[in-house]
């Protein structure tokens, strides 16, 4: 009976210090909580699993996409940027993988960041017809122009903003003015809001641009344009994306890419919590929603976290092992 009370302490003991070995290993992690929405409701996913299920003990600090790149970079801090935008980094981005100061991980967004232009998926269910821009545009009558019912309406980009650059060149390329339309200046990310949620009040036809993941394409169902031809970059970078460029060409918006990315200590130090870094990543239909949820209840980035590892375990137990995963639960 000794021998068998001293076994199981001492096997309580190896269990406990392999428990605390796990933890020492991941340890102190920094991760960065980026200034818009959807990224900030990821580090905070992130910091709840990882503190909750592997035993790290996580600070989240405030970014942006070149100021959090830069400081990875150069200081090695913070350890991790769940939500990081490559387009715009992409190639210093690839010189500090070769030299070994930065991993890229799985893309956090599954289908990138998507921009175009869109109509209320209930018109798209009416208007069967309509699948392209072009199509759209054969019928002005359908879009009302808030200030000239007589004029079809597309809705522009908030102010400001580059992609108000994009927008109003691809309708000077598509000769929207020829077809009766006009390019309505919203003013701001709010007025564009608000003009989708007007339409769908009034179940009314309403074109113009938005982006995913967000709040607003969580909460009302939008289906997005073909502009009927392929990305050309280099027509982009010269021209849709320049102010006033005399001969805009038709073109399609391009897919951001949406990575993680870590720092090479991280990676070193994270153990089996680097196993849920490479896998996690989640839809811009689900972001979407938690996005509106958070909207609708006035929720901050770690209430969004909570209730979607309250609602979605489907999703996220799949990037985690079983017993990471009841830990997390029974934390909730």
């Amino acid at each position: 009976m000794k021998k068998l009370l001293a076994s199981t302490i001492l096997a309580a003991g190896l269990y406990g210090f392999a428990g605390s070995a796990q933890a020492a290993d991941c340890g102190e992690v920094s991760i960065a909580e980026m200034n818009w929405a959807s990224a900030g409701v990821a580090a905070h996913v992130d910091k709840l699993i990882l503190e909750n299920g592997y035993g790290c003990t996580v600070t989240l600090v405030t970014g942006d996409t070149m100021p959090t790149f830069t400081s990875m970079n150069e200081k090695g801090e913070p350890d991790v940027a769940p939500e990081m935008w490559v387009n715009a980094v992409r190639t210093p981005l690839d010189a500090a993988i070769a030299e070994g100061r930065l991993i890229q991980l799985a893309p956090l967004l599954s289908e990138g960041g998507v921009e175009g232009w869109w109509v209320p998926k209930f018109f798209a269910d009416a208007h069967p017809d309509i699948k392209t821009v072009q199509d759209a545009l054969k019928h002005p009558d359908l879009f009302p122009a808030p200030e000239d019912a007589s004029k079809g309406a597309v809705h522009n980009c908030p102010s400001g903003w580059n992609c108000q650059v994009s927008t109003a060149n691809l309708y000077k390329a598509l000769k929207a003015d020829d077809m009766n339309f006009t390019l309505v200046d919203t003013g701001s990310a709010a007025g564009l809001d608000g003009s989708i949620a007007n339409a769908f009040e009034k179940k009314a036809g309403w074109l113009g641009y938005y982006w995913a993941p967000t709040a607003i394409l969580g909460k009302y169902e939008m289906t997005r344009l073909s502009f009927g031809v392929e990305h050309n970059k280099a027509d982009w970078d010269a021209c849709t994306a320049v102010p006033d460029c005399a001969d805009p060409k038709v073109n399609s918006y391009p897919t951001s890419d949406v990575f993680t990315v870590v720092t090479k200590s991280f990676s070193e130090k994270a153990g089996v919590a680097m196993d849920y870094m490479k896998t996690r990543q989640w839809d811009n239909g689900t972001v979407g929603k938690v996005l509106a949820w958070m909207t609708d209840n006035q929720g901050t980035n770690e209430d969004a976290a909570k209730h979607f590892l309250e609602n979605y375990p489907d999703m996220w137990t799949k990037w985690v092992a079983p017993d990471v995963a009841e830990k997390v639960k029974a934390a909730l």
